[in-house]
């Protein structure tokens, strides 16, 4: 339930006023990426950047996340949207009611845990269907498919609408629990990579201090650029934060396909003087992350896929909630029965 609204949350988000929208200024170049680091600190007196992201759906829009300290809680991180041409501040990113449902949906307000339980019960919701699909096999040889009995008590009726939206909706509920799933183990997976390939890929810069003075962004973003032609920056972590060394920039690449644009190429640039350090591709399950994030929320093909999407989540609401009401009158039953036998007994 807190997935249907998520699939519509940009089209919301833009309802209530919660979308930036950049200055209309096509065809002029764009400010320098230094500008807007320099604008992002003068709004968040005293706090420090972490990550500057170029959105892909709104070329306009680039996004300074600010916070305490370089390693600071991604809670307490500042997102400021600023025009892509002017540098202008257009407002904060990621506040509103849809953040609220977010958080719910991801992990209840319980942090890791939260995101664990909800792994679990992923997991669960898939062994359920499977259970279900082995119970429908029985069911499909003494009634012809999609036989709805609706002359039977009301519970049998149920039972046939259950069974029948159950098997038109097995596929999608599969794909979109299984990557829920994979969603929760995330900040599990990151952690993996960070103590593995990334220290390996920083471990000739230990024992180096962190860097006194930064290179301009400008510089990192064209020198990551040019270490992987024909890609562009998602994003760039700031050295210290979480996805790179306290000696590193973290430039995250991406490509131009609806399929590459969701996998992403880290490139490790030397903090001080911007140079390359080293590139290497993500791990497989870690793309395998990046493309079950927007599987999850049917964001591959724009509306038309969305409101499939929302079709599919209102029938599997309607297989739970029948479900539930089946359990119910089952136990219901079992129980007039029990009385009546107690009954008689008597």
């Amino acid at each position: 339930m807190t997935g249907l609204p998520l699939i519509f949350h940009h089209e919301i988000d833009e309802a209530l006023g919660y979308t930036p929208r950049p200055e209309a200024s096509a065809g002029r170049p764009g400010a320098p990426a230094q500008e807007i680091v320099r604008a992002a600190l003068a709004a968040d007196p005293g706090r420090v950047m972490q990550y500057v992201s170029w959105d892909k759906d709104e070329p306009g829009i680039i996004t300074a996340y600010t916070n305490s300290a370089p390693d600071g809680k991604p809670d307490d991180a500042t997102l400021r949207a600023f025009d892509a041409v002017t540098a202008r501040p257009l407002g904060l990113v990621g506040v509103g009611p849809m953040l609220i449902v977010l958080k719910l949906h991801t992990d209840m307000f319980a942090g890791q845990a939260g995101k664990l339980f909800l792994g679990a019960m992923g997991l669960l919701f898939a062994v359920a269907i499977v259970s279900g699909v082995v119970l429908y096999w029985p069911f499909t040889r003494r009634l012809r498919f999609a036989t709805i009995r609706d002359r039977s008590a009301r519970r049998v009726a149920w039972l046939d609408w259950h069974n029948l939206i159950g098997v038109v909706t097995i596929v999608w509920a599969l794909v979109v629990g299984l990557t829920g799933v994979i969603n929760t183990w995330a900040e599990l997976m990151l952690d993996h990579w960070k103590a593995t390939e990334l220290a390996e890929m920083v471990r000739p810069y230990a024992g180096r201090p962190a860097p006194a003075r930064l290179a301009a962004l400008d510089h990192v973003v064209a020198c990551a650029k040019q270490a992987v032609p024909g890609m562009e920056v998602a994003f760039v972590a700031y050295p210290g934060t979480p996805l790179t060394s306290s000696h590193h920039y973290a430039a995250f690449m991406r490509g131009d396909t609806p399929l590459t644009s969701r996998l992403l190429t880290p490139v490790l640039l030397d903090g001080e003087t911007g140079d390359v350090a080293e590139t290497r591709a993500l791990p497989t399950y870690l793309q395998a992350l990046l493309i079950s994030q927007p599987l999850h929320f049917g964001d591959y093909g724009g509306m038309p896929l969305k409101i499939i999407w929302a079709i599919l989540d209102v029938l599997t609401i309607i297989v739970i909630g029948s479900g539930l009401y089946l359990w119910l009158a089952r136990r219901r039953k079992r129980g007039r029965a029990a009385a009546i036998q107690a009954a008689l007994a008597r």
